[in-house]
């Protein structure tokens, strides 16, 4: 597992950037991490249940927590704030961020969706409003 020794935010260009004792680099686009969040929420807990993610554009990150010495919590514009990045799954996502980039795009292609948060074909990929244990 690499720990990085800095964590940089920039606002302005929307990413967090990773930086590693042997001089490596990882940078994400905020709305790359969000729509790979590691949460159930958007992984689901199997394959089958992942839910795309749609209309995250514009999303940027609100907040970043470290979780002991192993994962950063990060909270997004957007209300998302579930999904604890592991050290090792930021190195997974910068080993495979080509990849998993343009298999979203293609995903949302193929369901009609978009990455633009105002985009009417994203209404039936909206999360539906959670209801309260026992219907109330």
């Amino acid at each position: 597992m690499k720990v990085p020794v800095e964590i940089l935010l920039h606002s302005e260009r929307r990413t967090l950037e990773l930086v590693y004792e042997d001089g490596v680099r990882a940078e994400f686009t905020h709305e790359f991490l969000r729509v790979n969040s590691p949460s159930a929420e958007v992984q689901g807990h199997s394959p089958e249940e992942a839910q795309l993610q749609v209309g995250k554009r514009d999303v940027a990150i609100a907040s970043i927590e470290p979780i002991g010495n192993y994962a950063l919590k990060i909270g997004f514009t957007d209300g998302h704030d579930t999904g604890l990045f592991s050290w090792d799954y930021f190195e997974e996502l910068a080993r495979t961020k080509d990849v998993r980039w343009e298999t979203y795009l293609k995903d949302l292609a193929e369901a009609g969706a978009s990455r633009d948060p105002n985009d009417p074909a994203n209404k039936p990929f909206e999360p539906k409003p959670r209801t309260r244990c026992g219907g109330h």
